[in-house]
């Protein structure tokens, strides 16, 4: 199936409105009345971001395609100028069942705990007065009003910025101007009430004051409005200093191309005709919405501490780690035999502690790390730095090309060089995505390298809501395989031939197709085959070929995808031994993981990539076996447990509908929840049998919702 006519027809989803899909199942969330309200209102915000995101990269790049006449049929078989009316179309549908969603659902449910928005003209005099002071103090004197005209240019609005148009008249002349909502200040004002928590849209409150900033002029009408816009970074990685160009491509993502407007359904005619003709925008990039516009701002009002107990009680990471209980030193447990940590079940501040110690242990020679995505205030960095300061030879490969986590890690990669760090930014193109930790110690029997390798960001702050796993070891092959790695990733090397390592772009396409292949044959000979996986995207054409092949030949295979997923399960003839489940929950599913029977002996591989062909091609990314027999039987146990989830897992239709299990006569299965048990169960054990330890792991399952 070479050809673009073979390659068409593959049953294949198209990749964004698998995507859409996606964002339907974790908008389910925000109606599923069993989450605490916060927690729905939480899910609402998290899809509206996810729709951002979209519109930036995504939609926008349909878009170029189609601006460019670009015809080409994608394995659906649907042109991009065929993608886009549908695309749309998906998206209105998933905007007006969010504002369904908030209007119907949500909002009643708040106000039925006593917490309510209000618009200036629903307030008594009371708050009206306090609405007003606040103006007065906080707002006029940062607010910039815009007039548009013949000697004024209509602004350049800033990417995802909440905006007022005001259309106005003076002598007879009609005129608009512009008025951003300030971003710097909260979008939502409690205002003083008797009976429970009030408040009120900053863009309501400048609204209700506009007369103040226009005192000559008669105000006609007003809307607010936001657009998005393109935000992929062209980046030219040829040049000679690639901090200074990517820095230059951020500051075009400022100003890129407008690829939607959201206007509120209230918007008059002239206003929207306005907009449409100084945004240079196609009626079918203005959405309607029935507001408030960017639904966003509803993260930072779901954390309100006022709010704590309306959102799901808080799980406290055990800590530390099972795998680690007893021991007092990271280094002296590895040597023992290879560990393994589950966030954010079990806390990641194993990882953070691993990183100290090596910094103060006067036998840490060096210390390599690549780092992909990391907080805002990284203790990992503030470690490396630590450990650079007190004479360690440590090289840090930051990713700067991580997409809107440039800015960030451009910061910390200028940290890292002014604290004597060895700082590499990255590969031409290639982003790299491993996650890998590697430090030389010398040992009483010689130097020793101790390695992280895992499937997520080394990121405290997302490591408390992604599901991640983590191995700890330092046994030789890993080792060498890790400083042969760094090689590629530092100098001028080529790749090697690893021992347990598999790398991407050079050898992962290939390891993964013979590995599929040798189920195939397994299952042909009538040898024990399966295939068990769990990514957050699978795409790639020839991998979703291989995996209808191997179902063909009576593999079964379970799949567990997240997120986009253009394979289509329980097909006859081409794949009714596949199975797709989609698990959306309160953590973010992030692991990836992979299990072949491989005739009865099974092999259990984790690691950074996904099957799409940026990850298996254009990317460095490592996968790694699991060998040792008490982590094998672990990961089993994870896999097992993820498939007889019913509570947070939707299966994906013949028809590419997802839907729930029908839980009828099963017992109930939050694998999530699960997780959190089994973990809190086992510190539980260790502290029974040795009460002289002074760590307390909390392990009330009262915690657990």
């Amino acid at each position: 199936m070479n050809d673009k006519a073979d390659k068409a027809k593959i049953p294949y989803i198209n990749r964004e409105l698998s995507w859409m899909d996606f964002n339907f199942r974790v908008l389910e969330e925000s109606f599923e009345k069993e989450n605490p309200i916060m927690e729905r209102i939480r899910f609402l915000a998290i899809t509206a971001s996810n729709l951002d995101e979209f519109f930036m990269v995504r939609v926008a790049g349909v878009k170029e395609q189609v601006d460019l006449n670009y015809n080409a049929e994608d394995p659906s078989g649907l042109t991009p100028a065929k993608l886009l009316p549908k695309l749309t179309e998906r998206i209105r549908s998933f905007t007006e069942k969010q504002y369904s969603c908030l209007h119907r659902s949500i909002l009643p449910a708040l106000k039925r705990n006593n917490i309510s928005f209000l618009h200036p003209d629903e307030m008594n005099e009371q708050q009206k007065h306090f609405i007003s002071d606040y103006f007065d103090r906080v707002l006029f004197p940062v607010l910039t009003p815009l007039a548009v005209d013949t000697s004024r240019p209509f602004p350049l609005l800033a990417n995802k910025s909440l905006n007022l148009a005001v259309r106005l008249k003076q002598q007879e002349e009609s005129y608009f101007a512009v008025v951003q909502v300030p971003s710097i200040l909260s979008r939502f004002l409690q205002v003083p009430s008797v009976t429970g928590q009030t408040f009120v849209l900053l863009e309501n409150v400048i609204i209700y004051k506009l007369d103040e900033l226009f005192e000559r002029s008669e105000i006609r009408s007003s809307c607010a409005f936001r657009i998005t816009r393109n935000s992929d970074l062209e980046i030219d990685e040829e040049s000679e200093d690639l901090l200074i160009e990517i820095q230059k491509s951020i500051k075009r993502r400022k100003r890129g191309k407008p690829v939607r407007l959201e206007i509120l359904q209230r918007c008059d005619a002239e206003t929207r005709e306005f907009l449409e003709e100084m945004l240079d925008m196609n009626p079918d990039e203005i959405f309607e919405e029935s507001g408030p516009l960017d639904l966003t701002f509803f993260s930072k009002f779901a954390s309100l501490p006022d709010f704590e107990s309306l959102c799901f009680k808080l799980l406290v990471p055990v800590y530390p780690p099972p795998d680690f209980l007893g021991y007092d030193d990271i280094f002296t447990a590895i040597r023992e035999k290879d560990r393994m940590v589950h966030h954010p079940y079990e806390s990641f501040e194993i990882v953070v502690n691993f990183v100290r110690q090596a910094a103060e242990d006067e036998n840490v020679l060096a210390i390599k790390q690549t780092l992909y995505r990391v907080s805002g205030h990284s203790p990992i960095i503030a470690a490396l730095i630590k450990a650079a300061e007190n004479g360690k030879q440590v090289t840090v490969l930051v990713e700067l090309k991580a997409r809107f986590d440039e800015e960030n890690n451009i910061i910390w990669a200028k940290k890292l060089e002014e604290a004597g760090c060895h700082v590499i930014y990255g590969l031409t193109g290639l982003k790299t995505h491993c996650k890998i930790l590697l430090i030389v110690r010398r040992d009483e029997d010689g130097i020793r390298r101790y390695l992280h390798i895992g499937t997520g960001n080394y990121n405290d702050s997302t490591a408390k809501i992604y599901t991640d796993i983590g191995m700890f070891t330092c046994k030789e092959p890993y080792g060498k395989d890790a400083s042969s790695l760094f090689n590629v990733l530092t100098g001028y090397s080529l790749p090697p031939e690893y021992n347990r390592f598999i790398v991407a772009p050079h050898g992962m396409r290939n390891f993964f197709e013979r590995m599929i292949a040798k189920e195939t044959d397994n299952a042909r000979n009538g040898l024990p085959s399966g295939i068990t996986a769990k990514v957050n995207s699978l795409v790639d054409p020839a991998m979703i070929e291989l995996l209808y092949k191997a179902s063909q030949a009576g593999v079964t295979i379970h799949l567990i995808v997240r997120g986009i997923c253009c394979l289509i399960p329980g097909l006859p003839g081409i794949s009714e031994n596949i199975t797709v489940n989609s698990i959306v929950g309160r953590q973010l599913e992030h692991s990836r993981i992979f299990r072949f029977e491989n005739a009865g002996n099974p092999k259990i591989y984790m690691g950074s990539a996904d099957w799409m062909q940026r990850n298996l091609d254009r990317r460095v990314e490592l996968a790694f076996p699991i060998e040792d027999s008490d982590l094998k039987k672990r990961v089993f146990a994870i896999l097992n447990l993820m498939l007889n989830d019913n509570i947070n897992t939707r299966v994906m239709q013949s028809d590419t509908t997802y839907s729930h299990i029908d839980k009828r006569g099963k017992a109930p299965c939050d694998c999530q929840k699960e997780f959190w048990l089994l973990t809190q169960s086992k510190a539980e054990k260790f502290v029974q049998q040795d009460e002289s330890k002074p760590f307390h792991p909390i392990h009330s399952a009262d915690l657990i919702r």
